[in-house]
């Protein structure tokens, strides 16, 4: 089964292009697809990353040789050697050699001195596959299993996922040393999975794992550099109904915070299976925002006496989501309090089980998710 991929590799008004995404999202398959003829050079090869790294003038001297290079010169998993970033900055500018470079991690790029090539070349961020990639998607698959793409169809899913929870702990973050403690860090990483879409409460998950709040905060940091997951921040724009300040946080795959938890059996109207539905909504809207290049920022918004609502993207939409049979009016209440607040253009219920779009109130859109998703990818809700 093919994918199209909706991410934006247009090079035609940069010099170069960052593509970044966890690993199996499918950056270097979708690179060597589009790109058949492009140099590559791929840094998870030893010989080819020893051979850089003490030498990085050999990528300009090889480049330098050729005689014409019309096609972008793709560079795989950067992060691992980000001073040949200064390679590329020259080569780029002194003979106008276009360059993509993808990377599983950002954290040595962003906060080592590497060379950030002067906002010379573009961020693109490629995710698991969306609805609007997959041709028929099946909803009961993705809450069980993700969309990545190798593994969404496979009839190993499961195993694969748990392969890639303990083949990431070991390669990505014990041999670039990110954390000191690697058994803290994985226990760290299924109370992240089990609070996932929740409040994150730094001093309970500090208590449970044995370590400061500090250094839980850094973690869940490691995890949005790495991509694997995103930090969610409250909506602060309300005066009457004053927000909370927490963050929550949501994995970039909800097949990977299955297999962290161990929650494979997901029963339609339980709480796990809401927060899975929850989930898979913002991973749409969120992959939607980035390669739509949709400047409006994502966010939730509770009140400290618990009015919520689910997603509010920048300050026109409100996105609450329900699974129940029906939509009642106790369901309406957080989109009530909020729009009293802020002028929403959009006031939308995403439905798991309504079968056909209604209007309550005159203002208060119920939408199928099937047709939510339509709409937003078709960019109806800007």
């Amino acid at each position: 089964m093919e994918f199209k991929r909706l991410v934006n590799l247009d090079l035609s008004d940069c010099k170069g292009l960052f593509l970044f995404g966890p690993r199996q999202t499918g950056k270097s398959y979708w690179l060597r697809k589009k790109f058949p003829k492009s140099i590559y050079y791929d840094l998870l090869l030893s010989d080819l990353y020893f051979k850089l790294s003490r030498s990085p003038q050999i990528l300009r001297e090889e480049l330098l040789a050729k005689q014409s290079i019309k096609k972008p010169v793709i560079i795989d998993e950067i992060q691992k050697l980000p001073k040949l970033l200064d390679e590329v900055h020259y080569l780029m500018e002194r003979h106008q050699i276009k360059f993509i470079l993808t990377g599983s991690s950002a954290r040595k790029i962003k906060k080592g001195s590497a060379n950030l090539l002067g906002g010379r070349a573009l961020y693109q961020q490629l995710f698991p596959l969306v609805s609007a990639e997959i041709p028929n998607f099946n909803l009961s698959r993705i809450l069980r299993f993700g969309s990545l793409p190798s593994i969404y169809k496979s009839k190993k899913a499961k195993a694969l996922l748990q392969s890639y929870t303990s083949t990431y702990l070991k390669e990505e973050i014990h041999a670039e040393a990110l954390v000191r403690k690697l058994q803290s860090f994985s226990l760290f990483l299924e109370l992240a999975g089990r609070t996932n879409t929740e409040l994150i409460n730094y001093s309970n998950i500090a208590g449970d794992v044995g370590l400061s709040s500090n250094t839980i905060r850094e973690y869940y940091h490691l995890l949005e550099d790495t991509f694997l997951g995103h930090l969610l921040s409250p909506y602060k724009k309300t005066v009457k109904r004053k927000p909370v300040s927490m963050q929550k946080f949501y994995f970039f795959d909800i097949g990977i915070t299955n297999a962290l938890t161990g929650q494979w059996g997901l029963t339609e109207g339980t709480t796990e299976f809401g927060r899975r539905f929850e989930h898979f909504i913002f991973n749409e809207i969120h992959a939607y925002l980035k390669y739509t290049e949709d400047s409006r920022k994502i966010c939730f918004w509770r009140s400290k006496n618990h009015q919520e609502v689910d997603f509010v993207i920048g300050d026109n939409l409100a996105v609450e989501v329900k699974t129940g049979k029906e939509i009642r009016s106790r369901d309406l209440k957080g989109l009530k309090a909020l729009s009293e607040e802020i002028p929403l253009k959009y006031k939308i219920i995403v439905s798991l089980s309504e079968k056909t779009s209604r209007l309550i109130e005159k203002q208060f859109l119920v939408l199928p998710y099937k047709t939510f998703l339509k709409k937003l990818w078709n960019e109806q809700f800007i």
